[in-house]
């Protein structure tokens, strides 16, 4: 969903734009009150960089995050093959694409499941430092991905530092 789109259902289902902001906020996909968290005397500069800083953060909180590698591309003896997440079809990929990092991480459940640990899907896409959301087409399938995730209870953001694991 653009965020076109998403304010367009806010205002038919009544949500107020401060809570549509919120949500892009929690989704890395909005600027955030605060500039992201950087472990001191390492630049988060490149995109690889940010991903290893996430991998690192998700370890030291118990989950686990691993490349998700994305394509489609002829084998050598001639089939076409698809890879990653959510990559069924170009036309899947136009409007949908799975995240850089994929894991899972370890939620303590409160009230009549108490302590219980369940895996909740944990889901980022590793930015540069200073990348801003600007809608762009494979920016926007990328937030319909985070859209999907956290609609079905999973963690999605986008991510241009290691505060957000």
């Amino acid at each position: 969903m653009t965020p076109t789109t998403l304010n367009q259902w806010a205002i038919r289902h009544h949500v107020s734009m401060q809570a549509v902001h919120e949500l892009l906020q929690m989704m890395g996909a909005a600027d955030a009150d605060h500039p992201p968290a950087v472990t001191p005397g390492r630049a988060l500069s490149s995109e690889a960089s940010v991903q290893a800083e996430l991998r690192l953060n998700a370890s030291k909180a118990g989950g686990r995050l691993w490349r998700n590698n994305r394509g489609a591309g002829y084998m050598q003896d001639g089939s076409f093959v698809r890879w990653g997440l959510a990559n069924d079809s170009t036309a899947m990929n136009d409007v949908i694409k799975s995240h850089d990092l994929i894991g899972i991480k370890p939620v303590l459940i409160a009230a009549d499941m108490v302590g219980t640990v369940i895996g909740q899907f944990w889901s980022r896409e590793a930015k540069p430092a200073g990348w801003r959301y600007t809608g762009t087409p494979h920016e926007a399938a990328q937030l319909a991905w985070a859209e999907l995730i956290v609609s079905l209870g999973g963690d999605a953001k986008f991510s241009n530092g290691g505060r957000d694991v």
